[in-house]
């Protein structure tokens, strides 16, 4: 795979899509609503080339400059991009995202030190919202939604009802391993159940090809899978760790970054031994787990 950077593709009128190809670590979309000469960016690239880029692309096939930005939430492949976009644009997202992003800082650069990352600087959401809110641009409305933990406990769907387009962020996936560690499964099927509700011709999830609602169909059935493991691992007495290194992935076996399984099984394993939704877990000593599941620092080309 030549891990070049993206390109835009018009999905209905008005809605753009920003696809990174392979769509593996870091490597995110990102979307545009343009109308009357106003335009909206969902998410924003990891490092600074990219992001640039992305800027560099609305501009010109718009000719509008970015006034408002949302990030679905708070990792760093989806928000690092923000300041590209200010002074000129509002960032939008949900109250707890903006929370995690400050907490968070720039650390996930930390996981991977051989990326070129740039001279990033943190831009925190200036504008939150608790369960929902409208955005318009120009004549296009969107309405940003908050499911609840799933992907995170911080994650904005983006719903554009006049073209029937939903931006899902990181909560499903296209060709690429879910990853609930930081979120939940039983909260992601519960929210992949209510997204279906919407009846969207085309959904844009944070990585990989832009489709369809079959979409929720692949990751349902890999967060069922996972949470069928959970019940056998803990029954057997056996780590996420372990669990993960005598499983056969299986139907799931093309996905990319296949090492996201010991991460979501301790999410799966901490739910099914009765903790609560979107409970902290250590992440730094669960992705050590996930490099040793791999046998290297899986590969990021951001």
């Amino acid at each position: 795979m030549n891990h070049t950077l993206g390109h835009m593709q018009e999905v209905a009128d008005g809605v753009l899509v920003y696809v990174q190809p392979d769509g593996g670590w870091c490597l995110s979309n990102a979307g545009v609503l343009v109308s009357g000469g106003e335009a909206a960016v969902i998410d924003t690239a990891a490092t600074e080339r990219r992001a640039r880029a992305l800027r560099a692309e609305i501009v010109s096939l718009t000719g509008a400059v970015p006034r408002t930005v949302v990030n679905t939430h708070f990792h760093g492949d989806h928000s690092f991009g923000n300041f590209v976009f200010t002074p000129d644009a509002v960032i939008v997202a949900h109250e707890a995202a903006r929370a995690e992003m400050a907490v968070a800082g720039l650390g996930l650069q930390g996981l991977w030190p051989g990326v070129d990352w740039g001279n990033v600087a943190l831009a925190l959401p200036t504008l939150t919202f608790r369960d929902q809110m409208t955005l318009h641009v120009g004549e296009l409305t969107a309405e940003l939604i908050h499911p609840g933990p799933a992907h995170t406990t911080t994650d904005t769907v983006v719903w554009v009802p006049d073209r029937s387009v939903l931006f899902v962020g990181d909560i499903v996936m296209n060709g690429a391993t879910p990853f609930c560690l930081m979120g939940s499964v039983a909260g992601s099927l519960r929210t992949i159940e209510h997204l279906r509700s919407y009846g969207a011709r085309t959904v844009v999830t944070g990585h990989g090809p832009v489709g369809g609602p079959e979409i929720f169909d692949a990751g349902e059935a890999y967060l069922r899978w996972l949470q069928q493991l959970a019940v056998d691992g803990v029954r057997a007495g056996l780590s996420p760790l372990q669990m993960a290194r005598m499983t056969d992935l299986g139907e799931f076996a093309g996905l990319l970054d296949s090492e996201r399984l010991v991460g979501n099984l301790h999410r799966a394993y901490a739910e099914e031994n009765g903790r609560a939704p979107g409970v902290a877990l250590d992440v730094a000593e669960i992705f050590a787990e996930m490099v040793e599941f791999h046998g290297s620092l899986p590969a990021c080309h951001a």
